[in-house]
């Protein structure tokens, strides 16, 4: 949970430009402690690289649960009161997000674009590597992702339009790395952000982080089950 008075304004600025730093520099020097030992990461065996990776990923967790503690604490004390009123109130704004995404993935069919370059990675990785995917993918990733994107940047905006603009914004750009030269970019856009202006929105209106990221485990869940449909039986 997030409040805003004179006292915590500056130290939640604070946490959530920390976390924000933490998770690009995480991504942009993963593999450097290897560097740094000499082990060329490239050269590792896939499990060896799904240790390491989900290794990396826990430790970012565990700190950016240092830096939020009590504001997790305080939204673990709060859904245990009202869970079922969040979820119950706040559903239909997630399935509104899905359907946006699903047209404009149809629209994207229909005009000629591809799969974007993160979902072929991701299904690619599926492929290789199923159960480090289904980790990765459906527990640690809406952990991190609603923390940076959602309760880090809400310590920042106050104002529900800008935190709910920019934080989607830039959650769904981060997807399309190396497509924005795309006659399409728009529409891979609009289907990579409607989920994440959803989840944005239910941060905003419950202020309460646990609320988008358990929507957000269910989400990655169903999509990677459809794509273990599609791996068996397509």
């Amino acid at each position: 949970m997030v409040t805003y008075d004179k006292n915590t304004k500056y130290i939640n600025m604070l946490k959530g430009i920390s976390v924000i730093v933490l998770y690009f520099s995480v991504s942009l020097f993963k593999t450097l402690p290897l560097d740094i030992l000499n082990i060329d990461y490239t050269k590792l065996s896939l499990l060896t690289k799904e240790i390491y990776s989900v290794s990396v990923e826990v430790l970012m967790i565990l700190a950016i649960f240092l830096i939020f503690k009590d504001q997790f604490i305080k939204a673990f004390k709060d859904l245990k009161k009202n869970h079922l009123n969040y979820f119950k109130g706040n559903f239909k704004y997630y399935l509104l997000g899905v359907i946006i995404m699903m047209i404009s993935n149809s629209l994207i069919t229909i005009l000629g674009g591809g799969t974007s370059d993160n979902e072929t990675a991701v299904r690619s990785q599926f492929e290789l590597a199923p159960i480090y995917t289904f980790i990765s993918a459906v527990i640690l990733a809406p952990i991190v992702e609603e923390s940076v994107f959602r309760l880090s940047f809400r310590n920042i905006f106050k104002n529900n339009f800008l935190f709910i603009l920019i934080s989607s914004f830039i959650f769904g750009s981060l997807h399309l790395l190396g497509m924005f030269d795309s006659n399409l970019f728009f529409l891979y856009l609009t289907a990579y952000c409607s989920v994440g202006v959803a989840f944005a929105y239910i941060m905003a209106k419950t202020n309460n982080i646990f609320v988008s990221m358990g929507l957000h485990f269910m989400h990655n869940g169903i999509l990677l089950s459809l794509q273990l449909f599609v791996l068996l039986f397509g």
